[in-house]
């Protein structure tokens, strides 16, 4: 006999339809064959099956079995199909008569007692399910706060397999999920640090305010101790709250990755992400020889940094131009490309020279010019080109260290920096742009226009400083977020100033 259940794979951070067909007759020699594209976890999926229904008292008959999972031109991974084939397997063998079991598709892990355990990507797959016209998604418990998220579908969480059978064959009710936490509008953000707790380093909180505003990226250069790490932690606590579209975005990449927490519906904070520079390229970016994603997505909507910057792969830092540049990375492979959504701010951090100590007063650099020079061009110039803001961190005075005082707190900061993201939403209105780090040279043209004292100083600074033609937009964009904290339409001197300020690198290196 022929059954059919529907279910669904993961391909990147989408999720397709795959229906399952198991075809059942009786045989002395029993056998059972996964066709479809499976994968090996998808193949060993029958013996775990197998073993979970005799398990729960369903002693199949002897049977030659052939399950297909079509389309069979799409490869089909993990061991969210096991589910499924426990459910078509009693329905093709008459075991179990289902009702209407077409009208939902069925996802999950089986254990060996049957429990069913959590898979991933039930997010993607519930949005899926909802575009197919289902009416509801059998998923794992541990899965059904998270697949909830999507309205217009009934997602109906299961811990056993007898559970599954039952409410598929109209004998046991269960309830759908409602998570009482569904997002309406933005999301308010809780972040256990503060900008507060960071004593002195007035202007790298400034310059990290101004980034946060324009999106500009921001590379903090400055001896070990200085609290370059500290900074960035803390950089998250002042960016706009997510957006209930920026957070279902970064939930399907958490989601497929499987690092979403059980009693998670969707992530209200902007991700951090912090790889050690030993990371390799595939890790940074994505890929494999099944691509999944890497620490650029991971960082979607939120914070990549990257400490000891000149320390890391050099192939993986050209492969993040890609990403910075169009917010997305696609990895090619001879069988699939799969493109994975990558917009970040990238904070990075670096000493001065390989010993750390050029710019420390107290303690003598011992590098020779030379080694400082390649230390520093490990940076290549594209890469370089690409971070807007670059500011120097000095050793901490103990006057600050020993300071009552606290500074400003992360949600005053924020206030700020959301104000200015508004002012420019509105200026970018219809044009595909949305925030000042985005714009193209056009735009710059178009938007950035300094007043005659700041066309003044910045022809003055270009022609001092040695600065290079791609310094000249860095230095509009980041003077146009300045003027836009400042809430002012026009581009002053005082801007330019302050942006001329953030491009240590270019003064040292042209």
């Amino acid at each position: 006999m022929l059954a059919k259940v529907h279910s669904l794979g993961i391909f990147g951070i989408d999720a397709f339809p795959v229906e399952v067909e198991v075809s059942a007759t009786r045989s002395q020699l029993p056998r059972a064959t996964i066709v479809g594209l499976p994968d090996a976890s998808v193949k060993e999926s029958i013996d775990r099956v197998q073993a979970a229904l005799r398990n729960n008292g369903y002693n199949l008959p002897s049977l030659a079995t052939t399950i297909n999972l079509a389309p069979a031109d799409r490869r089909k991974e993990g061991p969210a199909f096991e589910l499924p084939i426990a459910l078509g397997l009693l329905a093709a063998t008459d075991t179990v008569q289902f009702q209407d079991h077409r009208r939902y598709a069925v996802v999950g892990e089986l254990a060996l007692d049957g429990r069913v355990r959590r898979v991933k990507g039930a997010l993607a797959m519930s949005i899926r399910a909802r575009r197919e016209e289902l009416d509801g998604l059998v998923v794992p418990l541990d899965n059904a706060r998270e697949a909830a998220v999507v309205t217009g579908l009934d997602v109906i969480p299961v811990n056993h397999l007898l559970e599954a059978v039952g409410f598929l064959a109209g004998e046991k009710e269960l309830k759908p999920v409602r998570p009482e936490d569904a997002p309406a509008g933005a999301l308010e953000p809780a972040y256990e640090v503060d900008f507060a707790e960071v004593q002195g380093q007035q202007h790298v909180k400034r310059a990290l305010e101004v980034a946060a505003a324009g999106a500009h990226n921001v590379l903090m250069i400055g001896p070990p101790g200085s609290g370059k790490s500290m900074l960035a932690q803390r950089l998250c606590t002042v960016l706009p709250p997510l957006t209930t579209g920026e957070s279902l975005e970064t939930t399907r990449v958490y989601s497929v990755c499987g690092l979403l927490d059980s009693q998670m519906s969707l992530m209200h904070t902007r991700p951090f992400r912090s790889p050690h520079h030993t990371v390799s390229h595939a890790g940074l970016v994505g890929g494999g020889t099944h691509p999944k994603p890497g620490e650029v997505s991971l960082a979607h909507h939120g914070v990549l940094f990257l400490d000891e910057l000149p320390e890391f792969n050099r192939s993986a830092l050209e492969a993040l131009r890609q990403p910075i540049e169009n917010g997305e990375i696609t990895i090619a492979r001879a069988q699939m490309t799969v493109t994975y959504p990558a917009r970040f701010m990238l904070v990075a951090a670096m000493n001065p020279c390989p010993c750390g100590h050029f710019t420390d007063p107290r303690r003598q650099c011992r590098c020779s010019p030379r080694q400082i020079e390649n230390y520093r061009h490990r940076i290549s110039g594209p890469l370089l080109d690409r971070i807007d803001i670059h500011v120097d961190v000095p050793p901490v005075e103990y006057r600050d260290l020993a300071s009552s005082r606290g500074g400003e707190r992360s949600a005053a900061v924020r206030e700020r920096v959301v104000t200015s993201r508004r002012r420019q939403l509105g200026r970018f209105e219809g044009t595909g742009v949305f925030t000042n780090a985005q714009m193209r040279h056009r735009h710059v043209k178009k938007w950035c226009r300094p007043d005659e004292d700041g066309q003044l100083l910045l022809r003055q600074a270009m022609e001092a400083l040695g600065l290079s033609a791609r310094a000249y937009d860095k230095i509009l964009k980041v003077a146009r977020t300045i003027a836009d904290l400042e809430g002012r339409d026009a581009i002053q001197s005082h801007h330019i100033s302050e942006a001329v300020n953030y491009r240590t690198l270019d003064r040292q290196l042209e």
